[in-house]
């Protein structure tokens, strides 16, 4: 099994999609033996499944090494990987100034995601000095390249008014693309203007849709929120939001 290259250098992303869904064993071989001939997006993606574990065994070590080798040779999302590697420890220890340099790297590159945790970083003073306004410079370039996270961020700047003029209609004006983009935090952001602003039909299937796609962490922030309304009408939901954050802390009480 081979993969179809474009340009002979790329692989066909569509393909290794289906390769993988189908037999994610011959997939990771094949991607493999692509990494191994020096392709740098089969080598970004091999790093991608070797900390997932899909189809090969996980070794997040070796992920780092990949994303490493396709950093080197000039991948914007190789060096986007290699700083979340950097940040969250994946594959060794933590090391958040190099973890800003990668993503810095990746952002000079015009990668959307590269912006956001710089951005994140920055806006956190984590690795690099506390910097509001560069934060808010990389999120608003990241959310007009169409990045879902960003919008919610960019947004939540201009509701705050933080590191610049506050601007209502424009903070709710990007929750709502950054909700339909598919960011739940984004969709949370949105629901929650639209109950402000007395629209709770409208705001109720965005509530759903967060819950369905919410990990433990915005749950963990969410939930309370929801149960401290005043707005009897959300105490359904509320409960809702209560039971899929209990599940999800007993699960990883287990694992």
């Amino acid at each position: 099994m081979a993969f179809a290259l474009r340009n002979r250098q790329e692989v066909d992303s569509e393909e290794f999609a289906r390769m993988l869904e189908q037999s994610p064993a011959k997939a990771a071989q094949a991607l493999l033996a692509a990494a191994g001939q020096g392709l740098v997006e089969a080598q970004v993606l091999l790093g991608q499944i070797l900390l997932d574990g899909r189809g090969i065994e996980k070794d997040p070590a070796l992920a780092r090494r990949w994303f490493a080798i396709a950093a080197n040779r000039g991948s914007a999302m190789a060096d986007n990987m290699l700083g979340r590697c950097l940040e969250h420890g994946w594959g060794g220890e933590v090391d958040l100034v190099q973890a800003a340099r990668h993503y810095w790297q990746a952002a000079r590159s015009g990668l959307d995601w590269g912006m956001y945790n710089l951005a994140n970083l920055l806006g956190t003073g984590r690795g690099v000095a506390l910097n509001h306004p560069e934060a808010l410079a990389l999120y608003r370039q990241a959310a007009e390249l169409g990045h879902a996270k960003s919008m919610n961020l960019l947004g939540r700047y201009l509701e705050q008014g933080l590191a610049c003029t506050a601007d209502q209609v424009q903070a709710r004006e990007w929750y709502r693309r950054s909700a339909e983009a598919g960011d739940f935090r984004g969709q949370f952001s949105h629901a929650t203007t639209l109950v402000e602003q007395g629209r709770l039909e409208q705001a109720l299937p965005w509530l759903e849709r967060a819950l369905a796609l919410g990990n433990l962490n915005f749950l963990r922030a969410c939930t309370p929120i929801l149960e401290q309304s005043q707005e009897p009408r959300l105490r359904p939901c509320a409960a809702a939001y209560r039971a899929r954050l209990d599940g999800l802390l007993s699960m990883s009480q287990q694992a």
